[in-house]
C-alpha cells in the first residue's frame, strides 16, 4: 500500500470518527441529557399533565377541544396554554451548587412538586419542581431525586415559572364571579355601605321587575336601565386569587366594614353573595385605587377584583332614574 493510499485511509477514518462524535454529541447537554432535558417534546400535542405536591394531586386532561380539571371541571384556557408553553419551551438557566440547594431547599424543608407530562398514554417527561424565592424564576428543578438541580427558565421571558405548578383546582378554573343570563336571575341586592341610601334591590324576571330601596318599592324608574344592569351579570371576572395572604391578613380584612355586597339569587334558588373590601398594600399600607379584595360565599379564599371589571355593577339607585 502506497503512502498516499495509507494517508487517505487514515484521514477517512479520522473524518468518519469525527462525524460520528459530532452526531452523537449534537443533542447532548453539557450537564448530561438524562439529568437536564426538562422540556417535553410531543409528536403532536401534550394531552395530559399531572401535578402532585405533598397534599394534593391535580390532573389536567384534554378532552376534544377542552381541558378538564380532574376529569370533571372545565379549566381556564389561558392557564393551560401558559403551562404548556413552559413545558415545551423551558431550558436550563444555570446549574445549582450542592451548597445552594442545601441552603435554599433542603435546609428550608421545601418539598418538591412532581410533574408528569403525557402525549396520550406515552410519558414524555417527568421532573421535580422546588418552588423558591431565591431566584427570579421561582424554581430549582431536578429530573429525579439523585440528579443535579438546575434553575430553569423560558427563553425570552423573565417569568416566575415555579408558581405555574399548582395543585389547587381553584387556580385552574375560570376566574369568574358571575356568569348568569338575565333569565337565570330572580333577584339582585346591591348594598353600598359607604352610602346606604344608594343601595337597592331588583326582583323579578322575564322583563317584569320591581325596584326597591331594600325595604320599600319605588316608582318612576327606567325599565331599560334595569334590564341593562341585569345584563352586566352575564360575565364578571376577577383578576387573580390571593393565595399568598395569611390567615391573619384574612381576619384583618373581614374585621373591616365592607365597601359593597352584591347578592344575586338565581332562578333555581341558589344565591351568590360577593363581598368587597378596600385593598391596601401589605408593605406600604397605601390604598389600592385600582383593585378591591373580594370573597364569595361559595368559598373561603379571597381574590382581587379590578374596578375596571366590577364598576358596571357598582351603580347607585339613582342610576335607574332618568333626569
Amino acid at each position: 500500500m502506497s503512502n498516499l493510499v495509507l494517508r487517505n485511509t487514515i484521514i477517512s477514518i479520522v473524518l468518519i470518527v469525527a462525524l460520528f462524535v459530532v452526531v452523537l454529541m449534537r443533542d447532548r447537554s453539557p450537564y448530561g441529557k438524562n439529568q437536564s432535558s426538562f422540556a417535553a417534546v410531543p409528536k403532536k400535542e401534550i394531552t395530559r399533565i399531572e401535578i402532585t405536591d405533598s397534599k394534593n394531586k391535580l390532573i389536567l386532561s384534554k378532552e376534544r377541544d377542552s381541558w378538564l380539571i380532574n376529569g370533571t371541571l372545565e379549566s381556564r384556557k389561558s392557564a393551560v396554554l401558559f403551562i404548556i408553553g413552559i413545558l415545551t419551551e423551558m431550558k436550563i438557566k444555570s446549574p445549582v451548587s450542592h451548597e445552594m440547594f442545601e441552603n435554599e431547599i433542603a435546609g428550608k424543608g421545601i418539598s418538591p412538586v412532581r410533574v408528569r407530562v403525557f402525549e396520550n398514554n406515552k410519558l414524555l417527561k417527568s421532573f421535580m419542581v422546588f418552588k423558591t424565592g431565591s431566584n427570579q424564576y421561582g424554581n430549582m428543578m431536578k429530573m429525579s431525586e439523585r440528579s443535579k438541580p438546575f434553575i430553569v427558565y423560558v427563553p425570552g421571558h423573565e417569568t416566575d415559572i415555579g408558581s405555574a405548578f399548582i395543585t389547587s383546582e381553584l387556580f385552574w378554573q375560570p376566574y369568574t364571579i358571575f356568569n348568569l343570563l338575565p333569565s337565570e336571575i330572580s333577584a339582585i341586592t346591591m348594598e353600598n355601605f359607604s352610602d346606604p341610601s344608594s343601595s337597592f334591590t331588583i326582583t323579578g324576571r322575564d322583563d317584569v321587575y320591581i325596584l326597591s330601596d331594600t325595604k320599600n318599592d319605588v316608582t318612576g324608574w327606567d325599565s331599560s336601565r334595569v334590564k341593562r344592569y341585569i345584563s352586566y351579570f352575564t360575565w364578571v371576572p376577577f383578576e387573580n386569587w390571593a393565595f399568598d395572604i395569611s390567615d391573619a391578613q384574612k381576619e384583618t380584612i373581614i374585621s373591616q366594614r365592607p365597601l359593597y355586597t352584591i347578592a344575586v339569587k338565581k332562578a333555581v334558588g341558589e344565591e351568590v353573595v360577593l363581598t368587597m373590601w378596600e385593598r391596601y398594600d401589605v408593605q406600604t399600607g397605601a390604598k389600592d385605587n385600582d383593585r378591591l379584595w373580594g370573597k364569595s360565599n361559595a368559598g373561603d379564599e379571597f381574590f382581587m377584583i379590578r374596578y375596571f371589571d366590577i364598576d358596571p355593577l357598582l351603580k347607585k339607585r339613582s342610576y335607574f332614574f332618568t333626569e
